[in-house]
């Protein structure tokens, strides 16, 4: 069958270790045999990142924002091993906070269900969708230490000069402090982030944080929100019969639990990280896990929410079988596949991308999956797949869809 043809490039963005090798394969075993893949190309691997200064990841998500889909793939964030390993300059930022900083971004998290992987949560039946603001908190916090009593402040001159001071702490000995911050702009992009995801995918939003406490930090994030929601959204979500709600976060916590599912959690910056890692590993594995940056100007980013998989990487270096789930990376490409069908108007590459992930759905419902899948699977009969395993079968499934 002639392959299916694309008008607009999707930006690529390739990675590290065992998720780079996986990368590969997919575009070899899934895409390129049935699809005239057009990509703008940027190899975001630590090694190139280093030999560029990391201007490659600038440069790939100033591409992200031209072209508006880019699919990534998981990369290393350097620690102080990993300076030492890659014999590195300095120790280089996340990829993906520089990402999302110059795109603007929302990260909306999502599992990925399947029959036979039972969430761990039993009242859970639908999938629970995560968006984390991807700005500030501690993610941008100054940070100090101190050996000796003093006193700690906050302060803040503004342009014309007047000084603001408050009193942060009176050490009497050691201790540490920390300063963070937000700025508006980005509060409201976040917010129009979400409300505009809500629309798209008819879902009830939810935002979480804990303004009892912090009650001018949380509390205008929570004002943000219900401003532009009154003045912007409220009709649009009424229309469609879905809601928007406001609740502290430690409650959310708990109506999360006994939820059915079928909706999507906003939440600050760190909130983000820890409870998608939460929800990822209740409803499974973090290889089951989907992840979508979203601008308010329309740009997207696919990629899997997990790691680079670096001990399976080390096992594959010396030859050995590696078992490592593709899933997470495969709907980042159908994901980013999809977006560009849909934007450019190309009904045959949505489709591909469906089937695609109906494949490998179905290569699971019917027993063939990876080990981490294995051990939590309720299915009868279950055939233990490596990687290359995993990908043939899928592939198998797909050649019988198109």
């Amino acid at each position: 069958m002639p392959k299916i043809t694309m008008t607009t490039p999707l930006v690529e963005m390739d990675g590290d270790e065992m998720t780079r090798i996986m990368w590969q394969k997919i575009k070899d075993e899934l895409l390129l045999p049935y699809i005239d893949l057009k990509t703008v190309y940027y190899d975001l691997g630590l090694k190139y990142r280093e030999e560029t200064k990391d201007q490659v990841t600038i440069d790939s998500a100033n591409a992200a924002k031209q072209y508006g889909v880019a699919v990534k793939c998981a990369t290393i964030t350097p620690n102080a091993a990993r300076v030492e390993e890659y014999h590195l300059s300095e120790m280089w930022k996340s990829p993906n906070a520089t990402i999302r900083s110059i795109m603007d971004g929302t990260v909306f998290r999502a599992p990925i269900i399947v029959k036979g992987i039972a969430p761990y949560v039993r009242t859970w039946q639908k999938p629970i969708t995560i968006a984390r603001h991807a700005y500030g908190d501690i993610y941008k916090a100054v940070e100090m230490v101190t050996d000796k009593p003093g006193k700690c402040e906050l302060v803040f001159t503004s342009e014309d000069g007047e000084v603001r001071k408050e009193t942060v702490h009176e050490f009497k000995g050691p201790g540490i402090m920390q300063g963070v911050h937000n700025t508006d702009s980005s509060i409201e992009s976040f917010a129009r982030s979400c409300f505009s995801y809500a629309i798209e995918t008819r879902q009830d939003l939810w935002f979480g944080a804990k303004d009892t406490i912090s009650k001018k930090y949380d509390h205008h994030f929570k004002d943000i929100f219900n401003d532009l929601f009154e003045k912007e959204y409220k009709a649009r979500f009424d229309a469609l019969g879905i809601r928007y709600m406001y609740t502290l976060i430690d409650d959310a916590v708990a109506r999360v639990i006994r939820s059915e599912g079928g909706f999507i959690w906003a939440c600050k910056n760190y909130d983000g990280d820890v409870m998608s890692d939460m929800v990822a590993t209740a409803f499974g594995s973090l290889s089951m896990m989907t992840s979508v940056l979203m601008s308010p100007d329309g740009s997207f980013e696919f990629e899997a929410a997990h790691g680079t998989v670096q001990r399976h990487y080390y096992e594959h270096l010396k030859g050995h079988e590696t078992f490592t789930n593709p899933i997470a990376t495969i709907f980042a490409w159908t994901g980013a596949l999809k977006k560009r069908g849909e934007l450019d108007g190309l009904g045959e590459l949505t489709a591909f991308g469906e089937k695609l992930e109906k494949a490998t759905l179905q290569t699971v419902e019917e027993g063939y999956m990876t080990k981490d899948l294995a051990i939590m699977s309720s299915l009868p009969d279950i055939h233990i797949t490596n990687t290359d395993q995993f990908l043939a079968a899928v592939k198998e499934r797909l050649e019988k869809l198109l």
